[in-house]
């Protein structure tokens, strides 16, 4: 997610090998300062960045140490604006509302379902109201969604006014005791007269909790100027910038809390529903600093694995006993934490890892894809005890996946790898291996798997 500015600090702080090396600190500025610019970093803030970290170096000593700290201080500061952090509910009252606006092609429709499947996982019961009346596919958009994370969409078919919808879902709302209410509204293609007072109406007509202003990322220096116009004309509480996966560049993120002076909530990761993430700055300077967010994970997992499970799967690794029935379910789970590699650069150390990964799909990979043809085209029986498969049984499988034999074999001694590598991972010097297997990995090597 910050892969270009990550690798960017990384050069910057190299630059400064001894204490008290001014010339060395001056360099590491002028690379940071170009560095921030290319990644479309606001020039006020990197101005400000700069001042403040130099200011922060020289008065601890020029060295690594006190650069770093004041880099991490000084991007901490900038990224941190009055107003709340990731989802706050109501204190008012049990529904929360909460108003989504944006310009057309923002992703807002798709950021809603986003917010909306994060807060299911999270077991709360969750209202989308359709109020997009402009763009002639965004009720139907929504619906789909909808179905897609089993929540429920509020919308009226022959209604044309969207205060009047945005008002009847927030009755629906309250009568049946929802916890949040999410009302996607009209976006154009640019801001104008129109579009305000729609938005103002339905906003004097609800009283939402909080409005958030949906921002494309890759519209760069133009998502803070937009933003800002909102926050002027109809008042924002928080930016959501979407499609961050897609901007290489990635300084966006970093400049339009300071420049807007709202705070960033959340970022959209990547297509699929679980791909967004809440937005605080301590956490997500971690991440820029190459320190991985381990809170941040945690709270990830906790969402959606269930616990009993999880006890279960952890026995049955310890026993041997890890059969294809439970890959399936773990990797149902993985796919709910989001992509394989916003997980990785989670990890202190593992964005390196994630960078190679690029966009894995743990859903239409050709691996994945295989592994699921020949686990359809299995018994109740092998999947419970892939010990069974003899060499006749591979020969249907083969036929019944459609793959080769070498291909149902390579695939099967994969798993029992797995399985052994798991197993000793649960022992005693379990977390010693994985240390070791890490830094394979990291050294470009490949990790020595048991036989």
């Amino acid at each position: 997610m910050f892969d270009t500015l990550t690798s960017s600090f990384k050069s910057v702080v190299g630059k400064i090998r001894y204490k008290d090396d001014a010339a060395a600190l001056k360099r590491a500025l002028t690379e940071l300062k170009k560095s921030l610019l290319k990644a479309d970093v606001h020039h006020k803030t990197t101005k400000e960045l700069l001042t403040k970290i130099e200011l922060d170096t020289k008065a601890n000593g020029i060295g690594q140490d006190s650069f770093l700290k004041a880099l991490r201080d000084a991007l901490t500061q900038i990224l941190t604006t009055t107003g709340n952090q990731g989802f706050v509910y109501s204190n008012k009252s049990p529904l929360t509302t909460i108003l989504m606006t944006g310009l057309q092609g923002s992703g807002k429709t798709t950021t809603t379902g986003k917010l909306a499947n994060y807060l299911k996982t999270r077991n709360k019961k969750v209202l989308v109201a359709a109020a997009d009346l402009q763009r002639l596919a965004a009720v139907e958009q929504l619906k789909q969604i909808g179905a897609q994370i089993e929540v429920d969409v509020y919308f009226e078919e022959n209604e044309t006014n969207p205060v009047k919808i945005a008002l009847n879902a927030k009755k629906k709302a309250e009568a049946e005791l929802y916890d949040v209410l999410f009302i996607d509204t009209a976006g154009r293609l640019a801001i104008d007269e129109a579009l305000m007072d729609e938005l103002k109406d339905v906003k004097d007509a609800v009283q939402p909790d909080e409005i958030f202003y949906v921002a494309d990322s890759l519209t760069g220096h133009d998502a803070t100027k937009t933003a800002t116009t909102f926050k002027e004309k109809i008042g924002i509480d928080g930016v959501i910038l979407s499609k961050y996966d897609g901007d290489t560049k990635g300084g966006v993120a970093i400049s339009i809390a300071h420049q807007v002076e709202v705070p960033l909530r959340f970022v959209g990761i990547g297509e699929k529903m679980p791909d967004i993430e809440p937005f605080i700055p301590d956490r997500i300077v971690s991440r820029l600093m190459g320190a991985g967010d381990v809170e941040g994970l945690s709270e990830k997992a906790a969402a959606v694995i269930d616990e009993k499970k999880a006890k279960e799967v952890t026995k049955k690794i310890r026993k041997g006993e890890f059969n294809f029935n439970d890959f399936l379910e773990q990797l149902d789970m993985m796919k709910k934490l989001g992509s394989m590699k916003s997980i990785l650069g989670m990890i202190p150390g593992m964005s390196g890892m994630a960078n190679q990964l690029k966009d894995m799909d743990l859903e239409s990979s050709g691996e994945i894809v295989r592994i699921k043809a020949l686990i359809s085209s299995m018994t109740p029986n092998e999947r419970e005890t892939p010990s069974i498969i003899n060499p006749s049984r591979k020969k249907r499988l083969s036929r019944g996946a459609g793959l080769s034999e070498v291909q149902v074999n390579k695939i099967l001694k994969q798993f029992k790898n797995a399985a052994k590598m798991a197993k000793k991972m649960s022992g005693k010097g379990g977390m010693k291996d994985m240390q070791k297997m890490m830094s394979q990995m990291g050294q470009g090597g490949m990790p020595n798997l048991p036989r």
